[in-house]
């Protein structure tokens, strides 16, 4: 038993360094994707809501394609695609060379479109629930349409959301496992590497398992603070 956790230890002969090491690079990916990835949804929800019957038709397909696509074939569209689309690029224009797309952008861009995809439906839902009388008010106070949605609608709307977007977030952080495929050393390509050279596989699985609760909780915990944050001024109500 002694022996099986000293395979963990953070000196050498242990994988814990590997093991927190690719977990930075779990969390980062994923933290790097909110940025990114719910804003582009809120544009899509505003898109599906427009008076532009072509603004409809892209957040409708954004939203189909995105949602529709498993996130692995995400993953592998963005990260081989990109890489022929550059050479293909480049070779018309005469330069024939190698391009290799960084793996941890790839990973981004493809999670970010995924989450965007998803928190757009969260989005639109929080939309029905926020009523038209108060963008009406404001309107009516002279507020201009810019400031009406980001200091009346959006925090309205950001309150309502928070739950729905807790989910995303926690199916973006369980997503990001899939990233091993394009070898990127993240919890479980590190995890993988370990029961290969160790023959444990339910010692490192195990601690995976582990790590992964540890941020599920921990998200848990910060979404249930800004969701009482927000609830504030609304009675406590939802």
């Amino acid at each position: 038993m002694l022996e099986q956790l000293a395979l963990l230890s953070l000196g050498e002969g242990g994988w814990g360094m590997a093991l927190l090491a690719g977990a930075m690079v779990t969390i980062s990916l994923a933290l790097a994707c909110v940025p990114f990835g719910l804003p582009l949804g809120l544009l899509v929800a505003v898109a599906s809501r427009s008076n532009n019957a072509l603004a409809r038709a892209w957040a409708a397909t954004f939203s189909t394609v995105f949602r529709g696509l498993p996130e692995l074939l995400t993953l592998l569209i963005v990260y081989y695609g990109c890489q022929i689309g550059v050479q293909k690029v480049l070779a018309h224009f005469g330069y024939s060379t190698d391009i290799t797309i960084n793996a941890f952008l790839a990973a981004m861009v493809a999670f970010s479109m995924v989450l965007a995809a998803f928190s757009s439906e969260v989005w639109l839902a929080a939309f029905k629930v926020v009523g038209k009388g108060q963008m009406e008010a404001a309107q009516a106070l002279g507020l201009s349409r810019t400031t009406t949605f980001f200091k009346v609608t959006l925090p309205q709307l950001t309150r309502v959301a928070l739950p729905g977007l807790s989910n995303n977030w926690l199916t973006l952080l369980k997503d990001t496992s899939l990233v091993s495929t394009i070898s990127l050393v993240d919890i479980m390509r590190q995890t993988n590497l370990a029961v290969s050279a160790t023959k444990e596989p339910v010692l490192f699985y195990l601690c995976a398992c582990l790590m992964y609760l540890f941020f599920a909780a921990v998200s848990g915990r910060i979404f249930a603070f800004a969701e009482k944050r927000y609830a504030r001024g609304f009675g406590g109500s939802h």
